[in-house]
């Protein structure tokens, strides 16, 4: 019988051997570690906000956002602090617990941190978690953000380094992870993942992982994006992932990073019910809710609902607690898993 513990130290022969178990077994194991960790009927509902739309300097491939490419994408200026908030109160009013604003920046210049700070602020007086993706941090910044109340900070690797510069010229692979690391000296909480069916081969998503478990703290939360194709992106033609190997790809992420929130996240509508149901069961337990996911569209919110209440699940409810309290938790959590019987080894 043997204690879930998390490791640092995956290589790609392990990561390669789990792809290619059989799929009942894949998803047995990592629902049983989900079971171990968290309700497996309960799902954490994030909404997201686009703040600043468009001209974003980065040549990502994927994104509609960048002035790179001609898209149908309108660019927009930052929105004022005022409507930010009005967004993240109709978002709690639907269930979130989570409110993520996004902006398509490299990184935030000093002129806008004012602003940011003030729209975390007043987010986090609502009393939702706070979370936001702005491109690069250095550490002043990133200590700036923390000291405002900012919880989380999404900052994706997006894909392995090996095919990382065919999909982004104009940042680096260490550039991203230096990013996590000066959230994480700030003492922000993570949201770091990627996103597969980029034309990637399976190594790159094996390369991907590896990366976000061997990161010295995993992170609490890891989005698996589905690409989602927007005309005008060098992406548009690219060939659709198989479905199963998107379900693979959230079990293996539950395997390998057993206490992080997985969250199924972009390409939702192109998921039907019982695929999403699947992800559920492999391991995924968060979801963002809404019309829209920064500028791409996600499943309307009542169909989210509708699912869950199907499933028999529910929106996971938020506990205000210190991160001392939670540190101890889940130092608690850990220690129960040793005289635990309820987990099993699949082989």
């Amino acid at each position: 019988m043997n204690m879930i513990t998390v490791r640092h130290d995956w290589t790609h022969k392990e990561v390669k051997a789990l792809f290619e178990m059989p799929f009942n077994d894949l998803l047995f194991r990592a629902a049983s570690i989900h079971r171990e960790n968290f309700n497996p009927n309960e799902v954490q509902i994030s909404t997201l906000l686009s703040i600043k739309t468009g001209a974003c300097p980065e040549d990502c491939k994927y994104c509609p956002q960048s002035g790179h490419y001609k898209t149908d994408l309108e660019r927009e200026r930052l929105m004022e602090v005022e409507k930010v908030v009005e967004q993240a109160r109709l978002a709690k009013n639907k269930g979130a617990t989570r409110f993520c604003m996004g902006a398509a920046w490299s990184d935030p210049k000093d002129r806008d941190m004012p602003y940011i700070e003030k729209m975390v602020k007043e987010v986090k007086e609502l009393g939702l978690e706070t979370c936001m993706t702005l491109g690069m941090l250095d550490n002043d910044k990133a200590h700036s953000l923390r000291e405002a109340g900012l919880d989380y900070y999404n900052h994706n690797l997006d894909t392995s380094p090996e095919y990382y510069q065919q999909i982004i010229t104009t940042r680096t692979y260490q550039d991203r992870l230096d990013t996590i690391d000066n959230v994480r000296d700030a003492g922000m909480k993570v949201c770091s993942g990627g996103i597969v069916g980029m034309g990637e081969q399976a190594s790159d998503r094996f390369g991907l992982l590896i990366q976000l478990a061997n990161l010295e703290q995993q992170p609490e939360s890891v989005p698996i994006n589905m690409l989602v194709k927007v005309k005008g992106t060098p992406l548009e033609d690219v060939e659709d992932l198989d479905h199963f190997e998107f379900i693979r790809t959230i079990a293996v992420a539950r395997i390998m990073m057993p206490y992080s929130y997985v969250r199924l996240s972009a390409g939702r509508t192109a998921m039907n019910e019982q695929m999403q149901s699947m992800c559920f069961f492999a391991g995924a337990n968060s979801i963002f809710y809404g019309d829209k996911l920064l500028t791409t569209e996600n499943p309307e919110a009542d169909a989210d609902m509708n699912l869950l209440k199907k499933l028999g699940m529910k929106p996971e409810e938020r506990h205000d607690y210190s991160d001392e309290a939670y540190e101890a938790s889940l130092s608690s959590a850990i220690a129960d898993k040793a005289t635990s019987e309820l987990f099993y080894e699949a082989n």
